[in-house]
C-alpha cells in the first residue's frame, strides 16, 4: 500500500506539470516480472468502458470475446477464466453457472484499478491460478473526495449511439467524522440491441442492467483500517438460449435474468514502525443466480461462495515474508423454478502459503515460495473427491543499472476437482477424475528511463490433466480429464513519453494447443481459445490542463486451418479460418475552463465501422452441415459515446 501511495503521489505531481504518464500500474503481487496488462481508473474513464471487452482493450495478453457482455469470456494467453483466480476486492469469483455464459460481472465505473498476473504466479496469486490471476479493486470514498472537502457527489450520464442508450451513474460520498467515510453508487444502463459493422441489428443483445454499490471505510486506529462493501448487479433481458451463439431456430430467445450479490469485509493492521506486522484479512460472501425459466427444461442455477484470506507480511532483514491461510466453500445448485434445489454440489478449498522476497543485493532480488492446497468435492451423484498438493515457485530479477533489468521465473499451480457448471449438474463426473497441474516458465529483459520504456519476455505454460466436458460423448454430459494444454509465446513492448505525449506499442504472439490440437471456444469450451497475433498501439496527448486526446488500435492476425472437433459430430480433420482485423478507437476529454468540476468525454469505438468476429468468441462452424447458427456474435460496429460528468 505504501508503494501504491508513492506511485499515486508521483502521478499527481506529474499531472500538475502536464506530463503524460503511462496508464499502467506495475503489479504489486508479482515482484519479478514486469506487468503490462493492468488498468487504471483514468484509463477506464477515457475509453468509457461498459464491459470487460472495453476494460481490457489496451491489454495485449488479455482477450475478451462474445460481443454482448453476458457472453464475454476472459482469456489470458489463450487460457480461459475458468482456469484463473479472479477476485473483486479479494472476493474470489469461483462458481460457474452456465458454460455458454460469462461468469464475471463487474461495473467499470467504480473501479480504482485492475491488476493482472499472466501465467501461473507466485504463492500470493490464490488457489487455482493455473493460467494467472486478475484482481479488481474498487474505489474508496477518500478516492472520490476533493482535497479539504467532507462531502461530495458525482453525477454522470453517457449516451451511446450504437445502442441508442443512455447510461447514468450517481455516486454520493463523504466523511462521517474524522475516522469514518462512506459512499453509495447506483448505475442504470438499458441499451437496445447493437448493430454490427455491416449495419445489421444483432438479436439477443438488448438488456436492462442495474448496479448498486456501497462502501464504508473506517480508520479504527492509526494502524487499523476496516472496509465493508456491498454490491448488487442485476441483468435482465431476452437472451439466446445459449447466449454465446447466434439466435436461431434451435437457439431461440428466452427470458434470462442474472443476479449477483457480494458482501466483502477487508481489515488491515499495520502498526507504525513495526516491521513484523502487516496483516490483511478478507472475508466475503457471494450469491449469484441465473434464471432461465423460459428454457426448455426450465432451469435456475445458483452459486454461493463464502471464504476468507488471512495473511501477514514481515520484514526480517533482507527478507520480505508474506504468509497466510485462505479458505473457500462453494455450493452450486440447479433445478426448475418449482424445485430449485433439485441438484446440488458442494466444494471446499483450503490453502496455506508462504512467499519470500529476498533482496540479496541492491541489484538482485530473489523470490521463492510455496502453497499447499486441499480440494474437496461432493458432486451431484454422491461421489467424493479429495485432492491436495504443494506448489512451488522461484524467480530472480537482476538490475544491471538504473535502466536495465533481466528476470526469470518458474511457478507451479494446482487445482482439484470443483463443481464445473450449474446447468450440467444432471451429468456425471469421471470417478477417476485427476486434479489439474500447471507449470509456467518465463524470462525476459526490461528497460525504463525518463523517456523510454520497453520489455521483451517469452513464456511457456503447461497444464496437465485438464478437466472438461468431452463434446459428443455418447454417455452424455461427462466431466473427465480431456488432455494436456501447452501455451507458449512472447510479448514485446516499446514506448516513449514526452512532456505532453505518450506512445506505446506492444505485440503478443501465442500458440495454445491441447494434446497437439488447437484450442477452441467450442471444442474446448471452458479451457482455452486460439487467438491470432495481437498488436496494440496507443497514443495519449495532453494538450493542457483542459484537453486530452487519445488513440488506441488493435490489429489481430488471421488464423488459418484452426482445428475444430466434436467427436463424430464434425468431419475428421475439420478446420476453420479466423479472419484478421484492425480496430481503431479515439477519445478526447475536455474540462471547461469555467469550472474544474465538469468533465466531458467523447469516445468513438470502432471508428471505421469494421465488421469482424473477435478471435476470443466462439468460432464460426456454420460451414458444416447441422451447425447452421453455431457461431459467436459479430462485434459492435461504430459506437460514439458522449458523457458528461459533474462532481460537486
Amino acid at each position: 500500500m505504501a508503494i501504491l501511495a508513492a506511485l499515486s503521489s508521483k502521478v499527481a505531481v506529474s499531472a500538475e506539470k502536464e506530463n503524460v504518464e503511462l496508464d499502467i500500474v506495475k503489479v504489486t503481487a508479482n515482484t519479478i516480472t514486469p506487468e503490462i496488462n493492468s488498468v487504471t481508473a483514468e484509463q477506464i474513464g477515457k475509453i468509457q468502458a461498459n464491459d470487460l471487452e472495453d476494460l481490457f482493450s489496451q491489454s495485449p495478453e488479455v482477450s475478451i470475446g462474445g460481443g454482448v457482455d453476458i457472453a464475454q469470456k476472459l482469456y489470458i494467453r489463450g487460457i480461459e477464466d475458468q482456469l484463473l483466480n479472479i477476485n473483486i476486492d479479494g472476493a474470489v469469483q469461483a462458481t460457474r453457472l452456465f458454460h455458454h455464459a460469462s461468469r464475471i460481472s463487474i461495473e467499470p465505473e467504480l473501479l480504482k484499478r485492475v491488476e493482472v498476473n499472466a501465467g501461473a504466479g507466485n504463492a500470493l496469486s490464490g488457489a487455482g491460478a493455473l493460467g494467472g490471476s486478475v484482481k479488481f479493486v474498487t474505489k474508496d470514498p477518500e478516492d472520490m473526495l476533493k482535497p479539504g472537502e467532507n462531502f461530495g457527489g458525482l453525477v454522470k450520464g453517457m449516451f451511446s449511439s450504437n445502442t441508442d442508450a443512455f447510461k447514468t451513474n450517481t455516486t454520493l460520498f463523504g466523511r462521517l467524522n474524522d475516522d469514518w467515510s462512506a459512499m453509495v453508487s447506483a448505475t442504470n444502463y438499458n441499451p437496445d440491441a447493437y448493430e454490427d459493422g455491416s449495419g445489421d441489428e444483432v438479436s439477443g443483445t438488448k438488456f436492462d442492467q442495474d448496479f448498486l454499490f456501497a462502501k464504508l471505510v473506517g480508520n479504527l486506529t492509526d494502524s487499523q483500517t476496516l472496509r465493508l462493501s456491498y454490491q448488487k448487479r442485476n441483468d435482465d433481458g431476452e437472451r439466446a438460449l445459449r447466449p454465446q451463439w447466434l439466435v436461431s431456430g434451435w437457439n431461440p430467445l428466452v427470458p434470462t435474468e442474472l443476479e449477483r450479490e457480494t458482501i466483502t469485509l477487508n481489515y488491515e493492521l499495520n502498526p507504525i514502525e513495526n516491521p513484523y506486522i502487516d496483516v490483511d484479512l478478507t472475508i466475503y460472501n457471494i450469491d449469484s443466480e441465473l434464471d432461465r425459466s423460459g428454457d426448455f427444461r426450465p432451469y435456475v442455477g445458483n452459486g454461493e461462495s463464502k471464504g476468507f484470506d488471512l495473511r501477514n507480511t514481515s520484514i526480517l532483514g533482507m527478507h520480505k515474508l508474506s504468509y497466510g491461510v485462505d479458505y473457500r466453500r462453494d455450493e452450486t445448485i440447479a433445478g426448475p423454478p418449482t424445485d430449485r434445489s433439485n441438484l446440488k454440489e458442494k466444494a471446499k478449498v483450503k490453502g496455506i502459503y508462504l512467499q519470500d522476497d529476498i533482496q540479496l543485493t541492491d541489484d538482485l532480488l530473489l523470490s521463492a515460495g510455496l502453497r499447499y492446497d486441499d480440494y474437496e468435492l461432493d458432486d451431484s451423484n454422491d461421489q467424493k473427491f479429495d485432492e491436495s498438493e504443494i506448489s512451488h515457485n522461484i524467480g530472480m530479477n537482476f538490475h544491471f543499472n538504473d535502466n536495465w533489468h533481466a528476470f526469470v521465473s518458474y511457478a507451479e499451480a494446482f487445482k482439484g476437482p470443483l463443481s464445473q457448471d450449474a446447468y450440467k449438474l444432471f451429468g456425471t463426473n469421471d470417478a477417476s477424475l485427476k486434479p489439474e497441474d500447471a507449470d509456467n516458465t518465463e524470462f525476459g529483459i526490461a528497460y525504463e528511463s525518463a523517456t523510454w520504456f520497453g520489455s521483451a519476455k517469452a513464456y511457456r505454460s503447461d497444464i496437465d490433466d485438464l478437466i472438461g466436458d468431452r463434446i459428443a460423448d455418447d454417455a452424455g454430459t461427462f466431466f473427465t480429464n480431456i488432455g494436456d494444454l501447452e501455451s507458449d509465446g512472447y510479448i514485446l513492448e516499446i514506448g516513449r513519453h514526452w512532456d505532453k505525449l505518450m506512445a506505446r506499442l506492444s505485440y503478443h504472439q501465442n500458440d495454445i494447443e491441447i494434446d497437439g490440437r488447437d484450442a477452441g471456444g467450442y471444442s474446448t469450451n471452458g479451457v482455452g481459445n486460439t487467438i491470432g497475433d495481437n498488436l496494440v498501439a496507443t497514443l495519449d496527448y495532453r494538450l493542457n490542463s483542459q484537453w486530452t486526446f487519445g488513440w488506441n488500435a488493435q490489429f489481430v492476425k488471421g488464423e488459418d486451418n484452426v482445428d475444430v472437433y466434436a467427436g463424430d459430430w464434425l468431419p475428421a480433420g475439420a478446420t476453420i479460418d479466423k479472419p484478421g482485423y484492425g480496430i481503431h478507437d479515439f477519445y478526447t476529454q475536455w474540462r471547461p475552463s469555467t469550472t474544474e468540476d465538469v468533465t466531458i468525454t467523447l469516445t468513438v469505438r470502432n471508428v471505421f465501422d469494421k465488421h469482424y468476429f473477435d478471435h476470443a468468441s466462439a468460432e464460426d462452424l456454420q460451414q458444416f452441415p447441422g451447425y447452421e447458427g453455431t457461431s459467436g456474435f459479430a462485434e459492435p460496429g461504430r459506437d460514439v459515446r458522449l458523457s458528461v460528468g459533474w462532481q460537486f
